[in-house]
Formats: structure tokens, sequence, C-alpha cells
């Protein structure tokens, strides 16, 4: 009997009403012949309010104690939805993060997970009992409750489908997949049927939020496919994130998608960087991967040997002493928010004056905004603009890329 891990983000589960409806969803799948594991976020704007309850206690609250608040939302909707099935009469138990075999780093509020444990969750499957698992949490070795950050959920689910050997992941959401941008913001947006892991991976790394970037290397690396799908629709339908040809430098060029991520300071320093400014990102939640070799987005003439980094401000709570302890260690802080607006797809770089790169530059130039960039490669463009001209600079380069429209 095959096993599909299921994930519901908190919209999903916002309300009573809509467990209930994910129950039913979740049965059904359970009745198809499958043994389902069910990841689950907590509920609607859970999360935001216990933080904003944090900072009514203590203005820079200490991060393991955000932990074991914060990890509280998830355990909510577990038990809520572990009822609602066994209402329906199917048999479901619920595990926290812990008890599910979630082993992760020591990194409170955006640790990763290290590995997956699931001894508890097979022998439930084999009692033929549908499991609930709270996403976004683990247990470091030294039993410490840990985060995952935000869209740890995801991270979740696929971790477990690979530890579990599941036919594939479905990440269950408000939209039927991935679109090709925001459809609030390019009315011509349209849903993705196919991706690979390579576009899926830039597409996270940039700001889409339909699927969380650390999932999908979790993903590419042990060959799970990925299914986006609307929680209201079939199971499995949606846009399939799975192996493809790798993307080459002189393939025919396509560009899949147009995005933007919000809300980011940018960090770089000269030379390389310090084992002491390491340890100081890892402490916030950035590891040394984050880190990159300094490119044009960079104002300043760097050497060869600087580097650069994207740190988005959400996550950097507090802010203040974050800034002050990086600038401890020698680096330079833009705390000014900046968006990040890329073009996804394959072969990027290929198709000379009418090539993708050369279309976006011709956007940038129309509009008369001011970008710093471009950073390329085969599978992604990106610029770095500011914030109020982000969502014009997103329907540009969509109406021109995905589109074709030249005017």
């Amino acid at each position: 009997m095959s096993v599909i891990v299921q994930k519901y983000g908190g919209s999903s589960v916002a309300t009573p009403e809509k467990i209930l409806k994910v129950a039913s969803r979740v049965v059904s799948t359970k009745a198809q012949g499958h043994q389902v594991v069910v990841v689950v976020s907590a509920m609607g704007d859970t999360t935001n309010e216990l933080l904003e309850l944090a900072q009514r206690i203590s203005p820079h609250p200490q991060r393991r104690e955000l932990d074991m608040l914060l990890t509280v939302g998830e355990r909510i909707t577990m038990s809520l939805l572990s009822m609602a099935i066994q209402d329906l009469g199917v048999s479901a138990i619920s595990f926290t993060g812990s008890q599910s075999g979630i082993i992760t780093t020591d990194t409170h509020n955006n640790a990763r997970i290290t590995k997956v444990k699931p001894h508890r969750i097979q022998s439930a499957l084999s009692e033929d009992k549908v499991v609930i698992v709270a996403g976004f949490q683990g247990v470091s070795e030294r039993l410490e409750i840990t985060s995952l950050g935000r869209g740890g959920s995801d991270t979740t689910a696929v971790a477990l489908a690979a530890a579990l050997g599941a036919e594939f992941a479905e990440i269950c959401s408000d939209v039927d997949g991935v679109y090709s941008a925001d459809p609030r913001v390019a009315s011509k947006a349209q849903r993705v049927a196919q991706l690979s892991y390579d576009e899926m991976q830039s597409l996270a790394d940039s700001g889409a939020k339909v699927l969380n970037a650390e999932a999908v290397e979790w993903a590419r690396r042990n060959q799970i496919e990925v299914i986006c799908s609307a929680t209201q629709g079939p199971v499995g339908s949606g846009t399939s994130v799975s192996p493809l040809a790798p993307t080459t430098a002189h393939e025919h060029p396509r560009a899949s998608a147009v995005t933007h991520h919000p809300g980011l300071c940018y960090l770089y320093g000269h030379g390389a960087p310090s084992p002491e400014l390491l340890e100081t990102l890892e402490r916030f939640g950035l590891t040394e991967a984050d880190v990159q070799r300094t490119g044009p987005l960079s104002r300043a003439s760097h050497d060869e040997g600087s580097w650069a980094c994207w740190a988005p401000i959400q996550n950097l709570h507090p802010v203040e002493p974050f800034f002050d302890a990086v600038q401890r260690c020698g680096a330079t802080v833009e705390p000014e928010a900046w968006t990040l607006v890329s073009v996804i797809g394959r072969g990027l770089l290929s198709g000379g004056e009418r090539g993708p790169r050369s279309l976006a530059q011709e956007a940038i130039r129309a509009l008369g905004i001011y970008a710093r960039g471009p950073e390329v490669s085969p599978s992604r463009l990106r610029w770095a603009v500011a914030e109020q001209d982000a969502k014009r600079l997103v329907l540009a380069l969509h109406k021109r890329l995905i589109e074709g429209d030249d005017t």
C-alpha cells in the first residue's frame, strides 16, 4: 500500500469548518487505498498572533522561549484534525514534531532538519491509522524543541515523504498550483503544469510562497515528487515538481515565471566571511549557504573575495541586535527594505538580442526605474529594486516574457 504525505497550510485549516473539510479530504484519500500522513500548520494567523503576544510581554524575547510558544499553534491543529477524522469513522493519531522523529539543528526559530526517525509513524501506519504531524517543528540532539522558520511545514512534509518512501508529497493550499506570477499582480498569470527541481528551487529562493526552498532541496536529494494542489481540488492535481533534464546555458530559452521577494536587507563585506560572522549569522537562522560571492547587485566596488547576503527582515527578530552583531563582525548593512524580482526558467542566457535577458533589460529601461543587477544564471535572472517599483516590474516582465507582449 503506497504512502501519501499531505500538507495543509494555515489558510486551509483556519477555522473549525475548514478543518472538517480537510478531514473529509484526508478520509477520501485513505479510501482510495493509500496510507496517509498529514502535516499541518497552525490555524490561520495563529503564529503571528503568538508573536504579537510575546512582544507584549517582552520586547526582545529569548529565542528558545519563542520556540516553546510558537510550536503550540501546530499542536492545536493536529489534535483538532485527529478528532475530526476519528468522528468520520477512521482511526487517527496525532504526533508532535519530536514524537515524529524530526531531528533538527540547535538553531532556535530557524532550525534545519538533519534526519528523520519515523518509528512511531510507521508503527501507527501498520495499525491502519491516519497519522497527523505538527509541522514547523522538531527536536534537537540536545532535546530542545525547535521551530523551522517560515514555511517549515513544507520541509516537514517532504522530509517525512523521503523517510517513509512515499509515492509523493502533496502541498495543499488555497491555490491549485504554481502560477507564472502572483495573480494579484499579473491578471494573466497561468498555472504551470510541471517544473524541474532547479526551477522550483529558484522560485522558492526568489520569494514564491507555494513551496519552501529547503523542502525543494529535500525533494531533489531524495528524488521525491512534490505536487502543489488546491485543498478543495482532487488529490494529486496541480503543479508537479519532479526531475527534468538539467538546465543548460545553450538550450532553447523558456521563461516559466516571474516572482518577487520583498522585505530584504543587504549585507556585504570585503574578503572571506570570518568564522565569527558565520557563527553570528547562524544564531539568527542564516547558514553559510546563504552567504554568496558578491555579484553585480552590490553598490560598492568589491574585490573578488568579497561576500554578500540577502536577509529576510521578518525572520531577524529582534532586528536591531542582528544589525549590531554583524557590524561588529565587519559586515556592512543596508537596513532599508529591498525587493528581489526574478525571472525563472530554463536556458535564460541564450537567445541573443531577443532572448529573455535582453527583453527583460528592455522592460526595465522602459519603466525608467533603478534596478541593481542582473544576477544571472541559466535558470534565473534577478534584480533588486525599491519596494514601490516591484509590482510594476513584475507585471512588465510577465507581459514581455510570459505573455509575449512587447508593447
